[in-house]
């Protein structure tokens, strides 16, 4: 995994929800990152125009038990990861690129999106997400736009293990589909923002029905993410909406890929035959075709 600044890419996903003090918290530390860890809290409430409860409130924002917590996290990152004149960054869609230059850029975004996303996922939010969907006797996968590509890519591969699961990628039949769930079953919510209307709506029905819920989505305080039973966090730039939603399509298919393998790996003894007979139907198919 390349090396990337965990406190950073923390303050950059859970910036979008924070309250307007937090935001002014959080933009001094932007701007005086490495000079943060010398001061008390006291101090950095005071050059950022806050309050104490202001700075606790932000260290909270981002995970942290406390002011103490977040200064030795940072400490540790500013002491392991030593930034280099002119490292790359995310970079958007710019115009004139050469052929050369998208190739290396979107390149280096996407594995920019895994890697930044590798520490933010809560490795116990994971096995809990595994365990929910090992032992479901349905799986739903909500998601819209880009989400929903990453649903139907996560149906293609439960489906190999005879995991009884669907995609659904339209408000109607999310609704729809939320409604018919109950206890034994698990619906995966998929989405970037963790404030997507049809997403929400769908949630609550899952509730309701008493169905347990797993969310991939942003790591931020959103709606989502505070309403379901395990989240898994992704990391990914804001950039212009040029990019679409690229880097986080591909760390959140890459979380996907994490659970099928994981459950793959925990049933091994009973889906080993599925995915034998699924590899050879396939083999014939592409043979014949």
């Amino acid at each position: 995994m390349s090396e990337s600044n965990h406190v950073e890419i923390r303050l950059q996903d859970a910036k979008p929800a924070m309250t307007r003090t937090e935001r002014l918290v959080a933009d001094y530390v932007e701007r005086r990152l490495k000079d943060i860890p010398s001061m008390s809290i006291k101090q950095l409430a005071k050059r950022s125009g806050t309050s104490e409860a202001s700075v606790l409130r932000f260290c909270k924002a981002l995970g942290y038990r406390g002011y103490r917590d977040f200064i030795l996290s940072l400490s540790a990152d500013l002491g392991s990861v030593k930034e280099k004149e002119g490292e790359k960054k995310y970079t958007d869609i710019r115009p004139g690129d050469t052929l050369e230059t998208i190739v290396e850029n979107v390149s280096f975004n996407n594995r920019r999106s895994i890697d930044d996303t590798l520490l933010v996922l809560d490795k116990e939010q994971v096995r809990q997400a595994v365990e929910l969907l090992s032992s479901a006797q349905w799986v739903d996968w909500y998601g819209l736009g880009a989400s929903g590509l990453v649903c139907q890519d996560a149906q293609q591969k439960f489906m190999r293990i005879k995991k009884h699961c669907q995609a659904f990628v339209d408000g109607h039949s999310i609704r729809t589909a939320a409604a018919l769930l109950d206890r034994k079953d698990v619906a995966v919510l998929v989405s970037n923002s963790g404030t997507t209307e049809e997403i929400l709506d769908a949630l609550e029905l899952v509730q309701k029905n008493g169905a347990r819920s797993i969310a991939i989505t942003r790591y931020s305080r959103s709606e989502l993410a505070r309403g379901v039973d395990v989240v898994l966090h992704i990391s990914t730039p804001e950039l212009t909406f040029r990019s679409g939603a690229m880097g986080s399509r591909i760390a959140m298919l890459n979380v996907v890929d994490i659970l099928f393998s994981a459950v793959a790996s925990m049933q091994y003894d009973s889906v080993r035959d599925y995915l034998d007979r699924t590899r050879d139907a396939l083999t014939i198919y592409n043979r014949i075709t």
